[in-house]
């Protein structure tokens, strides 16, 4: 595995290379490949939607190359080179389950015993596994100097923004901030959608904050039946789009022109294709 990975870094310092290198390649940014990270990672993540593994597996060398592009351009610059990302990430996973690295090192020493050390990863549940991660994350922020506050301050703007919903209600939580059961959740979300009809009285800006609100508690419901909301909607935008492909199909199939259809019988098309 080393080979295969020096290989690679290898590839990409020659591929960078001012003299000998590609034009394209050398031209590139931080920011002009910020956009090419954040789309290699959308498309692992249709792969696993599709489970086609064999895509997984090419769609996760792509997202690979973006991390080793990005370090290739941090090192030419001074900042920090692979070595750096690959230290600090092991760092921050051993310090961050001390429940299965007890002595804070990935190799055993005179303070390791392996088997020991099995029952204390074992003994903890998956939930007590995150909440030990959380206050672990904490204090790294206070020793930081960041601030004390629950909610996650570092969150990218291109994260999705349901997942950012998500985070933020996930957050509350933990700190106790949340229904005990989903039964407030459904009544919450009949408040919304009354609060949007009232708000259709006022402004625009006013039924803009009340669907918003509909959505957050949406996001709320998803979490608490233990649906992953943006993967739901995800699924559900290519359902109907599939859907929507087939009626239009039917209707030509029928020789009908599907945008001179009434509404009424584009739905009883719709119903057809269910």
């Amino acid at each position: 595995m080393p080979h295969e990975l020096n290989n690679l870094l290898t590839l990409m310092a020659r591929l960078r290379d001012p003299e000998r290198g590609c034009p394209w390649d050398i031209k590139q940014t931080f920011a002009t490949i910020a956009p090419c990270t954040l789309e290699e990672a959308c498309e692992v993540v249709e792969a696993i939607e599709r489970e086609d593994y064999d895509n997984l597996r090419e769609e996760l060398g792509d997202l690979l190359l973006q991390v080793i592009f990005h370090a290739q351009m941090a090192s030419e610059a001074g900042y920090f080179d692979f070595a750096d990302v690959s230290q600090e990430l092991l760092a921050k996973l051993i310090r961050r389950h001390p429940h299965v690295f007890p002595s804070g090192r990935l190799e055993p020493d005179d303070g390791f015993e392996p088997a020991a050390m099995a029952v204390s990863a074992t003994a903890m549940s998956a939930e007590q596994v995150l909440v030990k991660w959380d206050e672990i994350k904490a204090g790294e922020k206070k020793a930081k100097g960041h601030n004390s506050s629950a909610m996650p301050d570092n969150l990218p703007r291109t994260l999705p923004t349901l997942q950012r919903a998500e985070k933020i209600q996930v957050a509350a939580a933990r700190v106790g901030f949340d229904w005990p059961d989903v039964a407030p959740v459904f009544d919450k979300i009949y408040e919304e959608l009354d609060e949007i009809r009232a708000a259709r009285e006022e402004s625009q800006d006013r039924v803009a904050e009340e669907v918003g609100d509909l959505l957050f508690a949406c996001v709320n419901l998803a979490r608490h039946l233990g649906v992953d909301g943006d993967m739901a909607l995800r699924k559900a935008s290519h359902k109907f789009a599939e859907r929507f492909k087939k009626i239009e199909a039917r209707a030509a199939d029928n020789d009908q022109q599907f945008t001179q259809l009434t509404l009424a019988e584009m739905e009883a098309y719709w119903q057809q294709c269910k």
